[in-house]
């Protein structure tokens, strides 16, 4: 068996919950694809076969010194009051839930490497392939796949553990990151390979 970390990327209340901030946007495609519920059986089938998780979170803190002003995506979330660390929005979507021991790495910009502990977690644990899933297919996600690749890490993609704010963004996502990783489904997927 390959050592492997499950990357949960952003789903997060604000961006996934039901009655979140971006449930008109986001959360139209995460409950038309079953995002949740695929997601909540991947993590059980990855915790059956002993696969770490890791669990990224988009945040900033309370008077948003870390929030970049001119970003398209970004600059928004100050105005909105979303994206604040230690608020309900900020946390794992309840069905989802973290457990002890899983990893919990927050992040201030798209990337999940970029100023995080991802790269040392992986490094320390001697992680040999990555396993994604996330909101957005084409911001986290496809930022994680390229720059995991590029660290030379094995990429695999849970493609219906994954949405965009619309059905083509997230189609053209996954046609475009089939270059740097295997795309494939929960139910395909053998954690334990």
């Amino acid at each position: 068996m390959k050592k492997s970390l499950f990357l949960v990327m952003d789903m997060m209340n604000d961006l996934v919950a039901e009655d979140g901030f971006n449930a008109k946007t986001y959360g139209v495609q995460v409950k038309e694809r079953g995002v949740l519920e695929n997601t909540a059986r991947a993590i059980a089938n990855a915790r059956a076969a002993g696969v770490k998780v890791a669990y990224v979170r988009v945040g900033f803190s309370s008077d948003y010194r870390e929030c970049p002003p001119a970003s398209p995506i970004f600059s928004g979330a100050r105005a909105n009051g979303i994206f604040q660390l230690g608020t309900p929005g900020t946390e794992v979507h309840p069905a989802l839930a973290p457990q002890q021991g899983d990893f919990d790495i927050v992040k201030h910009r798209v990337s999940p490497f970029y100023g995080t502990a991802l790269e040392p977690i992986l490094r320390a644990q001697g992680i040999e392939r990555v396993i994604l899933c996330g909101v957005s297919t084409n911001g986290v996600v496809h930022s994680g796949a390229r720059e995991a690749h590029d660290r030379d890490y094995e990429v695999v993609i849970l493609e219906d553990c994954c949405a965009g704010v619309t059905a083509d963004e997230h189609m053209h996502a996954v046609a475009c990151l089939g270059r740097y990783a295997t795309i494939t489904t929960t139910d395909q997927f053998d954690f334990a390979s």
